[in-house]
């Protein structure tokens, strides 16, 4: 057996480097599954495949996991609108586009628009997380506006949201059409 040198320290390195990640959209996972009120660190520690303490060590508090939760559900919408707007033409038809994005989030995507409303409405009782909220929410702005201007940039990520949350739960949801005529209305003003 070989004896270190002296003064030699042996450097560990992490077991699991992508533990923490992991983690975070474990928490997302289970808002999706239970909600707010159901994330635990024991929930999330099954959901990720980790030992409790690590969930305890990584994420202190359920406030730090909701708030590594809301982060990564922000960054996770925010790149794919990204995608989203830079995929459409130049000349596109803005109004249809938002139209046809918002049916895509109350449809196919609806568990995600679901978990990501739980997490941004969040933040009104847990004032730390409002500043991942107002980040959320500034992005779309930017977003919109690179279309627009700022301020009609403003309006839409507004309206946006209004809708999606009034589309995910009203019955009837409104129809593709009316959701169109708002958007056309905010970018274009009232008709002449």
């Amino acid at each position: 057996m070989a004896k270190s040198e002296p003064g030699a320290t042996r450097r560990r390195g992490p077991n699991d480097p992508e533990r923490r990640a992991r983690i975070a959209k474990a928490a997302i996972e289970v808002v999706a599954q239970r909600g707010i009120d159901g994330l635990t660190h024991r929930a999330v520690a099954a959901a990720a495949g980790v030992p409790l303490g690590s969930t305890t060590y990584h994420f202190a508090t359920l406030d730090d996991l909701l708030e590594v939760a809301l982060h990564e559900a922000a960054e996770r919408n925010v790149h794919a609108l990204k995608e989203w707007e830079a995929a459409l033409p130049p000349d596109a038809d803005f109004a249809a586009a938002l139209a046809d994005l918002v049916m895509g989030y109350i449809s196919e995507q609806y568990r995600d628009t679901v978990v990501e409303y739980d997490l941004y409405v969040a933040a009104l009782h847990r004032p730390r997380l409002r500043k991942a909220s107002a980040a959320w929410d500034e992005a779309l702005t930017e977003l919109y506006g690179l279309r627009t201007d700022p301020l009609t940039g403003r309006l839409l990520a507004g309206l946006f949201c209004g809708l999606l949350m009034q589309a995910a739960l009203a019955d009837p949801r409104p129809t593709r059409a009316e959701i169109e005529t708002l958007f056309r209305r905010a970018i274009d003003g009232p008709a002449a």
